[in-house]
């Protein structure tokens, strides 16, 4: 008792700090804390003030610091619903009636309702309802005169004889004792029935629900399975699970480490250290997070027996944050033992099977092996559809990994076929702004993006950003992972300005919500390299990758793969300023990285021996050159579908370096062979434009002008519709064009397009760059011509 009177007394105090400029609310705080019991609960949500007020905002937004300051406060309205229901519903005579609701829906979230006639309806707060159809239906038509909104008056049919939900009549306890008003507690689900629009107003519409019977079959299912994963050991286990679920890290860890200090038994320390585990794990603090797991894993086996499935469950999460760290073997030793303790326990279709077989394809999916990652997918997927509903949560995920290994194959349309199960599955099943959407519409929005469809990549990501924007504080890391995604999809379309819009709003949030040393911070600051290496900024590119580099190697691994795609971007961007041995020294080490981290087929090593390729052709070391791409096109062939785009790449890169060494017949083949993939499948149109100029150039060395120059033309036409003004791939398509003019005797157009190469060059590069030095040689000989 004296606890939840300080628990009111701190409420009291939070509130006064809420409101303080607001006089009678302060009033009104002094009195809820001098007045307030549990059994005057309803009154106060009633009433119209702060306490109303703060539970639905937080209810709506899940302000998890207002909801737990909250939370004897839910507790006693709960409890006082169900009093008075079990007081009441002997007067129904197991009647059914109906009750009224009138308020407004944003036209989006009425176009799901629509669609989702027949189906279950849940309302995130407690839901207040009317006897009087005419007073609900006037508040429907307000709504529907706001911008944007449509107005719903809800015909809600209550069936006494068979449910049993509680709902209570507040005519006794209310504040405003005129009032005719039913109130249901939170998350009371019902049935949609018949939606008819009144008369000739296409913003007002009538909903009928029906309270869903205590025999509903779908329902059952679902919330029997969801129950049980939320299960906790105590009431303050859920707490802290309640607290990791909705985000508050913080206050999460402060109520563990105070249980652990409180903690008498082996049992309870087990729990807590696993919790303080999950914690550190979600903090992206993993040498911390291996020390809380291991130390509840080894008070477990002294416990329990040595093949109770909660051990694998223990061995199962140390393996899950050594995945993280990028230590695949030590993941798949721990995975191991997990699976041979639930082989010794379990029959083979139990839950927890799929959740091993699931973690064990993450490993291999993030080694590149493709094939034994679906393999494992799949066998989880065949245990989770005999062991839950339909239209369970956990299926999402299922599917969702499954598209994520087509994805990274480049199977497209199977990755688009996977995620597009995982959305229907999320809408029926959770609420429209659950952030499990979000990562529904941002996966497919990534799939639209690597195949060039970016009105509908952005479309996605928007979906995605809505819901975010609605749920999530203005600084919330999800919100940066967006506008990083958003600002790659304008990267594809040179639209290199509002790209770097969109990294720059990502970077402000993780600065304002990270460390520095966070590894997200490395995936701004690559971001940021990436779009200045795009717009030719090489040196401001080269500090970006830097800056991600010293966080990366503070806290990962050695041969952590991510450490060996910065040194790639480094290797890059010094290949582009001419300094051809730090590329190289960049790219051994990125090798030696995959070398110890990868299986010999992973397909990460072909972009690899594909950036070597480039960086020999650039130093004139062309045997190197054509070793490394044919490398590349190997180990791309292995792993990818062969009208991959990627593979394409190889085919222009080799048919490059032939023309290089003159081999003109073979170049032109290799050519063709991209052409034939780039013109008909999706794909980056900067590819495309590569391989224009290439046969532009190979032509014209053949000396069929012609030809060279519809070839060149073609290249530029692309590259000046995606690069800005002065970017150095345009300066070498000039360049070549005015070869070109030069072998034709077209002096003025090989003058007009040299001075275009030498003006971007001497903007973007250094002085004794290659490329400046040649555009430079090839002003002078049309110079003399003139």
């Amino acid at each position: 008792m004296q606890q939840e009177k300080q628990t009111i007394k701190d409420f009291a105090a939070f509130c006064t700090k809420e409101y303080k400029d607001d006089n009678n609310e302060l009033e009104i705080i002094k009195e809820f804390a001098s007045n307030y019991e549990p059994s005057n609960a309803i009154w106060w949500y009633t009433r119209e003030c702060f306490t109303y007020k703060m539970l639905n905002k937080a209810l709506r937004t899940l302000n998890g610091d207002i909801i737990v300051r909250m939370g004897f406060f839910l507790r006693d309205v709960h409890r006082q619903i169900q009093e008075l229901y079990e007081k009441q519903v002997s007067q129904y005579d197991g009647k059914p009636f109906k009750v009224y609701r009138g308020q407004g829906l944003y036209a989006d979230d009425f176009k799901k309702l629509e669609k989702n006639k027949g189906g279950l309806i849940s309302f995130n707060n407690f839901l207040s309802t009317s006897s009087n159809e005419h007073e609900s239906f006037i508040f429907a038509g307000r709504a529907s005169e706001k911008e944007g909104m449509v107005g719903v008056l809800f015909e809600i049919t209550i069936d006494p004889s068979i449910s049993s939900i509680p709902f209570a009549s507040l005519k006794e306890v209310s504040d405003s004792k005129t009032e005719e008003e039913i109130l249901f507690s939170m998350h009371t689900v019902f049935r949609t029935g018949e939606i008819q629009k009144f008369g000739d107003n296409d913003y007002l519409y009538q909903v009928e629900l029906k309270l869903t019977s205590d025999d509903d079959e779908q329902l059952r299912q679902l919330t029997d399975s969801i129950r049980k994963e939320a299960a906790g050991t105590t009431g303050w286990a859920r707490l802290g699970n309640l607290l990791l679920t909705i985000g508050q890290l913080d206050k999460a860890e402060e109520l563990y480490n105070t249980l652990l200090e409180q903690a008498v038994t082996d049992i309870d320390k087990v729990v807590f250290y696993h919790q303080l585990g999950v914690m550190k794990h979600h903090q992206r603090q993993y040498k911390e997070a291996v020390s809380f797991y291991e130390k509840s894993n080894k008070l477990m086996i002294q416990i329990r027996p040595a093949n109770d499935p909660a051990v694998a469950t223990s061995y199962n999460n140390i393996g899950l944050v050594y995945e993280n760290m990028g230590d695949y073997t030590k993941a798949l030793e721990y995975y191991d033992k997990a699976v041979k303790i639930c082989k010794e326990s379990l029959p083979e279709n139990d839950p927890l099977f799929a959740s091993e077989y699931n973690n064990i394809a993450v490993v291999y999916k993030n080694m590149g092996d493709y094939s034994t990652a679906l393999e494992y997918y799949d066998k989880a997927l065949k245990i989770s559809k005999a062991s839950l509903p339909e239209n369970h949560p956990s299926l999402c995920t299922s599917y969702n990994n499954i598209g994520d290994v087509y994805s990274q194959m480049g199977d497209y349309n199977k990755a688009l076929e996977y995620y597009h199960k995982d959305l229907e599955i999320a809408k029926k099943a959770l609420p429209d702004n659950h952030p499990d959407l979000v990562t529904c519409y941002n996966n497919i929005g990534v799939v639209y993006k690597n195949i060039a469809e970016n009105s509908k990549a952005l479309e996605y990501y928007a979906k995605a950003l809505k819901i975010c924007k609605a749920i999530l504080s203005e600084n919330h890391p999800l919100l940066a992972s967006l506008y990083n995604n958003i600002g790659l999809v304008y990267n594809n379309m040179g639209d290199y300005p509002r790209c770097l819009e969109n990294y720059r709003e990502a970077l402000k949030i993780r600065e304002s919500a990270l460390l520095p040393s966070d590894p997200l911070m490395a995936i701004s600051y690559s971001n940021m390299g990436s779009i200045y290496d795009s717009m030719g900024d090489y040196s401001t590119a080269l500090e970006y990758f830097e800056k991600a580099l010293k966080i990366r190697e503070a806290v990962l691994l050695p041969n952590h793969p991510d450490l060996a795609t910065i040194h790639l971007n480094l290797a890059a961007c010094y290949e582009r300023i001419g300094n051809y041995l730090a590329a190289l020294k960049a790219l051994q080490n990125a090798f030696q990285i995959q070398e110890k981290a990868f299986q010999v087929d992973n397909p990460a090593f072909a972009f690899t021996f594909n950036r070597f390729g480039s960086v020999y052709r650039a130093s004139k070391n062309y045997t190197m050159a054509l070793e490394y791409f044919e490398k590349s096109l190997s180990a791309f062939q292995k792993t990818l579908p062969d009208k991959h785009p990627y593979i394409a790449l190889a085919y222009t890169n080799i048919g490059d370096v032939n023309r290089l060494m003159r081999n003109y017949e073979k170049a032109l083949s290799f050519h063709q062979k991209a052409l034939d993939i780039q013109e008909n499948v999706q794909c980056d149109p900067s590819y495309c434009a590569t391989t224009y100029i290439n046969l532009g150039e190979t032509y014209r060395e053949m000396k069929d002008y012609s030809t060279a120059l519809k070839y060149l033309q073609k290249g530029l036409h692309i590259r000046e519709q995606q690069l800005p003004k002065y970017h150095p791939d345009l300066a070498a398509v000039y360049h070549r064009l005015a070869k070109l003019y030069l072998a034709t005797q077209e002096y003025n157009s090989a003058m007009n397009n040299v001075q275009q190469a030498v003006d971007i060059a001497q903007e973007k590069l250094a002085s004794n760059h290659p490329h400046l030095i040649e555009y430079r040689e090839t002003f002078e000989d049309i110079r003399k011509k003139l």
